[in-house]
Formats: structure tokens, sequence, C-alpha cells
């Protein structure tokens, strides 16, 4: 079975989409209209742009969503058998899977980023890797910290990211070194995603969530906050606001759509950054491109 995977903020780099762009008319129409819908120009940042042009949280994020849709709904043959995406990832797996069309999609991302980006200029915060300690290690570091820290993404084994203010993060980094971790790496980031720090945006992200249509899936969505499938529209909507605030299961997802009959992992989208993750999570899952 063939599982789609779409990838988040982290992937994007400059020149991104410009062979898709310039190669494909279907693709070069949807690029146009994603122009059109943000009212500015995003494809000049992407094609042409800084890298810390493109670090921007209200470019980043519809950046890496219109290249990894574009690049899907562009693809002969395209036809998957489940989907899913980390964190932003998963409003792209929702536009593959027919979930929300392509419009709603990008206007949804564009709010999520916005509503972000305001939650984390509210509240100094930021995230930090740490590599080489089992989960619960981790959990029970941020547990003792003082403030807000928490668990944000569980990547693969040996590695989670955590989350919370600037200052809990600096102590959890500390503890975590003692505790035994190979390292502890502040993330360039300006926020504390998939935290209670994000709370402002989930609400905000609630609001233009529950105006929009969903559809029923093609296939099931393998979603963040329980790693499990799901078809089921209203299940889908609270699972989507609730990811602003809570972790991110990505070792926990892969494992269940291997489970469920996975055998070949394709990301679509800019970097191989999923790609690696499976091949840690799933050894024996083979992994490719569109």
């Amino acid at each position: 079975m063939k599982a789609y995977v779409f990838p988040g903020q982290g992937a994007q780099f400059p020149g991104m989409g410009k062979d898709l762009y310039e190669n494909n008319d279907q693709a070069k129409a949807l690029f146009d209209k994603a122009n059109e819908i943000l009212g500015f120009n995003i494809t000049d940042i992407m094609f042409e742009g800084t890298p810390e042009a493109l670090k921007e949280t209200k470019v980043t994020q519809p950046a890496v969503f219109l290249h990894s849709v574009i690049l899907a709904l562009t693809t002969e043959g395209f036809k998957p058998d489940m989907v899913a995406g980390h964190s932003l990832g998963e409003l792209s797996a929702l536009v593959a899977n027919g979930v929300l069309n392509f419009e709603d999609g990008l206007q949804l991302v564009f709010q999520r980023a916005m509503a972000m980006q305001a939650a984390c200029e509210q509240n100094p915060s930021t995230m930090a890797a740490i590599l080489g300690l089992e989960d619960s290690k981790v959990e029970e570091v941020c547990q003792s910290v003082a403030g807000v820290v928490v668990a944000a993404n569980y990547n693969c084994p040996g590695q989670l990211v955590i989350s919370g203010s600037n200052e809990a993060i600096a102590t959890a980094c500390e503890k975590m070194k003692e505790a035994g971790a190979k390292r502890a790496l502040p993330l360039p980031v300006g926020g504390a995603f998939h935290s209670p720090l994000m709370e402002p945006a989930r609400e905000k992200l609630e609001k233009a969530i529950q105006s929009t249509e969903f559809k029923s899936p093609s296939c099931p969505v393998y979603q963040n906050v329980s790693g499990m499938p799901s078809t089921d529209i209203e299940e889908i909507k609270s699972n989507l606001i609730a990811q602003l605030t809570a972790p991110v299961k990505w070792t926990q997802t892969v494992e269940k759509m291997v489970e469920d009959g996975a055998t070949v992992f394709i990301e679509s989208g800019p970097g191989k950054v999923l790609q690696g993750l499976v091949k840690k999570i799933s050894r024996g899952s083979e992994v490719q491109s569109i």
C-alpha cells in the first residue's frame, strides 16, 4: 500500500517549486492562483528569495504547503491509499485526499500561519531538539522544570523536540544533558509550536476551520494528535484544531501506518526530512520522493 506523507515547516529552501512552475502548465496555473488568493507574489519569495525571507512563518507555511500539494496534484497516477502530514503537512494531506479543496486549504494554511506568528509575538518562546534520550525520560525532565515546557514532536526514536518559554527551554536543555542526552539543540524558530503557548492561535484557527467546507476523504488521514487513521469529518476537524497545542505523534503515526499495511512511503514536498524519519522508525519500509 502507498502512504503519501507531507512535510512541515523547516523543509523549505530557496528555489523550491521553480522547476515545477516552469515545466508544468497545471502547476503554473495553481501557483498563479495562489498569488491571487494570498494577495502577494509568494512565488517570488519561493523561487528567488533568501533563506531569511523564507523563514518567516507567514511565508514558510504557505510555501511548503504549495510545493507539497501542487507536486501531488500534478503527478500522473497520484492515488494514495493513506496520507499523513507532519504538523503543517496535515493540511497538505487533507487537500491530497480530497477533504479540502486547494483554495480552502491555502486559506486555512495562511490563517494558521498568521495566527501562530501572532501567538509567537505575544509569548517569547522557542523549541529545542533532544537527541539520544528515551521519550519517557524527556517527558520526565520537562515535568521537573518550572514554567511551560512540553514534548512537542515525537519525530523518531531518540529524537524528540520540546517546546516552551525561552527560560524553561534553556533550563530543560541543561537538565536533558545531565540526564544523558547526546545533544540538546535550540532550534531557529520564533515560537513554541505544539505547546499550550499556542492557545491564542488555536482559538483563531478553530473559527476558520468551522467555517470551511470539509468533504469525505478518498482515503484515511493519519492525524498528528492521535497517530490514528480517520475518515470522519468531525473527528478530522477536532484533531486538526487540537493539533496546535498538542504534540505531533509522528513516530506513532508511521508505526500505525506500517501496521495497517503501508509498504512504501512517498514524500511530496521540498526536501527529504520525512523519508529520513520513516527509515529510523521502520527500517524495512521503502521510501521515495514524488
